[in-house]
């Protein structure tokens, strides 16, 4: 990847979010994070000017797949790869795209320093899809370290929420990776943190829609005592001895889960 950051043709657009990693080591360091062989379908998302892709490519894999909006880095990565026939170039909005159809029952890896504006649009898509278990093994992601803190949250604190209840139901989640502002380019004004996240199938029958409803409903009002958010469902709090005087932010993941599934 020979792109150069400080050019104008390669500026950063604010619109889509960009921020470049532009530390060798960092981007190093994030691939030896990835396992794959040469039956696994890797999905990069937003491979921009290629940091990672440099690494990505030296893989072992089935298809590589680059899913980027931005055409300027779409024609660069296509014209780069176009005599690739295992590496595959997708100018498309990584929130619009089938990655299940393009996956053909393979397993996969879901890979990507997101862009931020649409991070958590994107992490929602992926775990409240109707299948689970879904399309990939595992998926390594870029957040800003404050969406990441809130997706790892545990009850009782203050960045619990619904983004936390609705990740740890379906993956098992862990950071792997600290990622400082100065890696970046442009330089945000926060850190990043790389998260990685596995299916879990422990809550697989849950119909994922009861437990969004529940947790907006907890959530909205965060302060309020669930007996208050929650009291068209008085019955199933007392059935499932729940306590009505506790807030949103302090029933457990299994909690919501049990309330979602007897509904």
């Amino acid at each position: 990847m020979k792109q150069q950051l400080n050019t104008n043709k390669n500026r950063p657009k604010k619109s889509l979010g960009q921020n470049f990693i532009k530390d060798h080591n960092f981007t190093l360091k994030l691939s030896s994070l990835i396992s794959s062989d040469y039956e696994t379908n890797i999905f990069e998302i937003g491979p921009g000017m290629g940091a990672l892709t440099q690494h990505l490519v030296k893989k072992k894999f089935k298809k590589l797949f680059l899913i980027e909006k931005d055409i300027r880095f779409y024609k660069d990565l296509n014209s780069e790869f176009k005599n690739n026939n295992k590496i595959i170039t997708i100018n498309c909005d990584a929130l619009s795209y089938d990655y299940e159809n393009a996956n053909k029952k393979s397993k996969s890896l879901v890979i990507g320093n997101l862009p931020f504006n649409i991070s958590t649009q994107l992490l929602i898509k992926w775990i409240t899809g109707d299948q689970w278990p879904p399309y990939y093994l595992k998926m390594i992601l870029m957040f800003q370290k404050e969406v990441a803190d809130r997706i790892v949250s545990m009850p009782n604190q203050k960045s619990y929420s619904r983004i936390s209840v609705i990740a740890q139901a379906r993956c098992k989640v862990k950071k792997v990776l600290n990622a400082p502002s100065d890696i970046f380019f442009p330089k945000p004004k926060v850190d990043g943190t790389v998260l990685e996240f596995t299916p879990i199938l422990k809550n697989k029958n849950i119909n994922i829609l009861n437990l969004q409803s529940l947790l907006k409903k907890s959530f909205e009002h965060r302060r309020k005592k669930i007996k208050t958010t929650l009291k068209d469902y008085d019955n199933l709090l007392r059935i499932l001895k729940i306590d009505g005087n506790l807030r949103a932010e302090n029933l457990s993941v299994e909690d919501y889960c049990k309330l979602a599934s007897a509904i």
